[in-house]
């Protein structure tokens, strides 16, 4: 869940305080920036609605669902 992603991200973040921690902190605000975008919103919706055609709704089949979409997978 993208949500509680961001929300365990935000958590950690506030933990990173001491000066050599601050380059990954840097990293992590642009992963949840990304996590925030339209396009990733999008593309997460998209390969949800892939995973439910291909019979897989779970959270771990979306990134087969992903694997799928860029490398192709067999015709059923």
């Amino acid at each position: 869940d993208t949500d509680r992603a961001l929300v365990l991200l935000e958590e950690y973040c506030k933990k990173l305080r001491k000066p050599e921690e601050q380059q990954l902190k840097k990293a992590i605000r642009k992963v949840m920036g990304i996590f925030k975008s339209s396009l990733f919103q999008a593309l997460l919706g998209s390969f949800k609605k892939k995973a439910t055609r291909h019979g897989t709704t779970s959270h771990s089949s979306l990134p087969a669902a992903l694997a799928c979409d860029v490398l192709g997978c067999p015709k059923d």
